[in-house]
């Protein structure tokens, strides 16, 4: 064999052999469609935010993918990956962006677990 061949195909076994095991995720709309209720958000081992989706036997933990949330008719936040929250002032949000945005969740109901599948990220098994 050539060696530039030998030296791909050990390459490519190498590069295999380092990849990590996936975790079988699944979607959020698929959970919900086969009434997994949802708990209350919670930080994950990472810090940041999601909501443990259970059916009794399996569980997921289902990432936050909002990163904006209507607090008050007076403040919001913004939420980092990091699960760090960020104050920020509505009015001067909705005046650079000019008005209100209903695709923006309120903290309250990301809190209680009704949610929609847009503010819903990937959910993973937990161990």
């Amino acid at each position: 064999m050539p060696i530039s061949f030998t030296r791909s195909l050990e390459t490519v076994i190498i590069g295999l052999s380092t990849v990590p095991c996936v975790a079988h995720a699944e979607s959020f709309s698929r959970l919900a469609q086969q009434s997994y209720p949802v708990g209350k958000l919670t930080k994950g081992k990472a810090g940041g935010y999601g909501w443990v989706v259970s059916n009794g036997s399996k569980q997921f933990f289902c990432r936050l993918d909002a990163s904006l949330a209507y607090v008050s008719k007076k403040e919001m936040v913004s939420i980092l990956s990091s699960g760090r929250l960020v104050k920020l002032d509505r009015a001067a949000f909705e005046a650079s962006i000019g008005g209100p945005d209903p695709s923006i969740p309120q903290w309250s109901d990301l809190q209680t677990g009704r949610v929609k599948p847009a503010d819903v990220g990937s959910c993973t098994p937990t161990r």
